[in-house]
């Protein structure tokens, strides 16, 4: 039998669902998953193994018109996932009227999108009634031409499997890009300043977690001992700051044990962790640190 492997990104407006669609779709835990909008902002690869089929899922920041220097990077990001797609899924949030959203989408990369393998991948199917669902689907079929849809619920998991089918169907016949056992290209310091940014943005009030990155200062494994791992969490100003430690460091510890805890169960292994809080004014805004500590770690490790 003939191996198949192929890149399938993964696209659609903010708080679609589509870092909730890669963990189902690989059965694993990649993505920062909230209900706050925005909160991807690199591309995650995740793998999936299935058969004699190797996908390489790339999720990307949500579709949106950019307002300061991180976003139109997070743009950069979409626009870049198409260079190696051999079919994008775009997700729509079924259960509420955004035809425009994704209208804006399709109009957006339309010279992309033209002679792809195009899957659109309605969501949150459980919200509506089967017969609104129909209704929707039949409107949105008659305006646009796509490859297939294939509506699901990627928080219960419905219909994932059909999905998983349909996208097997369209990927090229090739080699596999990496070891069966590998479930992401990105390196294990990446999620780890991921967990720690997902905990920050269930601990916090919405003004701190749009404000944060976190950066990994140290990462050392030990043969005998644990993991040390210091981290620095940047702000945009002082009060952030506050926030964050909290009243003689009452929030800033809960915050590094909660990411301990996770970082071990993601790691598989014990770990000293360390948090510091720095202040870098208007860093969204500022290109030299972007392109110092955000695309970096962007790059997949082929």
């Amino acid at each position: 039998m003939h191996k198949k492997s192929g890149f399938v990104s993964i696209i659609g407006a903010p708080n679609a669902g589509k870092s909730t669609l890669l963990n189902s779709l690989i059965g694993e835990s990649l993505s920062i998953i909230t209900s706050k909008p925005q909160t991807t902002r690199n591309r995650i690869f995740g793998i999936l193994n299935y058969e004699n089929t190797q996908i390489v899922f790339v999720d990307t920041p949500g579709v949106l018109e950019p307002r300061y220097k991180m976003q139109e990077y997070m743009a950069t990001e979409v626009t870049a996932s198409f260079d190696e797609a051999d079919a994008l899924l775009i997700i729509y949030d079924i259960s509420e009227d955004k035809r425009k959203q994704l209208n804006d989408i399709i109009v957006k990369y339309k010279s992309l999108l033209r002679g792809r393998n195009t899957i659109l991948v309605p969501n949150k199917i459980d919200l509506v009634t089967k017969e609104e669902l129909l209704v929707k689907i039949g409107q949105i079929a008659a305006i646009y031409d796509f490859t297939e849809i294939v509506p699901v619920s990627a928080k219960k998991n419905f219909n994932i499997e059909e999905l998983r089918k349909v996208i097997i169907n369209v990927m090229p016949e090739g080699e596999f890009y990496f070891d069966n056992d590998v479930i992401t290209s990105q390196p294990e310091r990446f999620f780890v300043s991921e967990i720690i940014r997902q905990n920050i943005f269930m601990q916090y009030s919405q003004e701190v977690p749009f404000s944060v990155f976190v950066l990994i200062e140290e990462f050392k494994e030990r043969e005998n001992g644990k993991d040390y791992i210091k981290a620095a969490i940047i702000v945009e100003r002082e009060s952030q700051k506050k926030i964050l430690i909290g009243a003689e460091g009452s929030k800033i510890k809960i915050l590094g044990e909660t990411s301990r805890k996770k970082i071990e169960v993601f790691l598989n292994r014990e770990v000293f962790l360390e948090l510091f809080v720095k202040v870098s004014e208007n860093w969204k805004n500022d290109e030299r640190f972007i392109r110092k500590n955000v695309k970096p770690a962007n790059k997949p490790i082929l």
